[in-house]
């Protein structure tokens, strides 16, 4: 196994890296119906911790594969194995979300430990073909690995009570391990593959929030019959998924992916921009519940289900990817404007949703006209 170039020409994902990630929808959808279900009950303490928690094993499992395929893949026959190793980790984890959302993280955590020991063994074959430096990075990264793998057990030995605790210890250790096993060799990631790997996995969280909306309002249609209540709710929930996808796609990311410290800002912001974007699914799900009576919640908290990851996807994605390539006031204040307002459509209540809708279709129509002003604009 040898690391690939970071200037190789016509560098795509492959499509064993396209089945991995269609097998994370599984475990996406779990952890946004369990969201959607806590909230619906009354009980968003409960339901955040755990889909945080859940949504950063799924986001850091899918994080550490594309970041060593996009420098190591060498699709041969043992690779793909071990890479399909990985993916029935995936399963396993997905099948625990519902039974960890209640405290129990044993499936979870076997799921989780056949997807890092599959990760051990790729970086153990990296460290094989490699010499100096580059075979210290890879087996720092699998000692780094191994270690937070044995942390995890935390969750399973230790009281419930210091499940907080362990979550926070580990995953701060984990997130620190890249750093760590970097500081002597930078594995050659590629800057236009990884952006596009991004962006894909960005698609597939929106997919997963649109199939999410669309079977709760067709359950709430087979049993209610109210589709003048359902509608707006659908109608706004899509401009908002669609505008998602236009702002985040708005710009060439890969250009400002240079070192490894914004490239890992960056990619470590994407727990927010992934997570929220899927939320916004679950949250589209309780308002449908709360319109047609199924909710124990106010028609103002099933509308901050919505527009509080709305929010904070538009204001992530400003953060860490849009305003790199924004030039001047206007074109940099649109985004966290537009947070804020779909954020106020909170107290819209019932039609904060296709309020939010709006707001969010009307941001994409103020940076498509302001983008053409400057691309127009005669050169001083």
């Amino acid at each position: 196994m040898r690391a690939r170039r970071r200037d190789e020409k016509h560098r795509a994902a492959t499509p064993l890296e396209l089945f991995f990630d269609l097998c994370f929808v599984v475990a996406i959808a779990q952890a946004g119906r369990q969201l959607a279900d806590a909230l619906t009950e009354g009980h968003p303490g409960h339901g955040l911790a755990g889909y945080l928690m859940l949504f950063f094993a799924i986001w850091w499992a899918w994080m550490n594969f594309s970041w060593f395929s996009s420098a190591y893949d060498t699709d041969d026959p043992l690779y793909r194995v071990v890479t399909l190793v990985q993916m029935a980790g995936v399963l396993i984890l997905a099948a625990g979300v519902p039974r960890a959302f209640e405290s129990d993280f044993t499936l979870v955590w076997c799921g989780f430990v056949v997807m890092r020991l599959a990760m051990v063994t790729q970086w153990l074959r990296a460290a094989y073909g490699s010499r100096g430096a580059e075979r210290r990075t890879a087996l720092s990264y699998a000692l780094g690995v191994t270690v937070c793998q044995v942390g995890w057990l935390g969750l399973l030995l230790l009281p419930k009570g210091a499940v907080p605790l362990v979550f926070v210890l580990v995953g701060a250790l984990e997130l620190a391990v890249p750093g760590l096993a970097e500081r002597g060799w930078q594995t050659s990631w590629h800057a236009r593959h990884i952006a596009e790997r991004y962006g894909l996995f960005t698609i597939i969280v929106l997919g997963e929030t649109i199939a999410a909306a669309t079977l709760a309002v067709q359950s709430a249609l087979d049993a209610h019959d109210a589709p003048g209540s359902l509608l707006p709710i659908a109608g706004g929930g899509l401009l908002l998924v669609f505008a998602a996808y236009w702002i985040y796609f708005a710009v060439p990311i890969h250009r400002h992916l240079r070192t490894n410290r914004q490239a890992f800002l960056w990619g470590y912001g994407h727990y927010l921009v992934f997570g929220s974007a899927a939320a916004i699914g679950a949250g589209i799900e309780v308002a449908v519940r709360e319109s047609v009576g199924r909710a124990d919640l106010s028609a103002y908290g099933a509308a901050a289900c919505v527009t509080v990851p709305g929010a904070l996807f538009l204001c992530t994605v400003w953060l860490i990817h849009s305003r790199h390539h924004k030039r001047g006031t206007a074109q940099q204040l649109v985004l966290p404007v537009s947070a804020l307002l779909v954020l106020a459509c909170t107290f819209a209540g019932r039609a904060a949703v296709p309020a939010a809708g709006l707001v969010a279709a009307a941001t994409v129509a103020a940076g498509v006209h302001l983008t053409s002003r400057q691309d127009t604009a005669p050169a001083e």
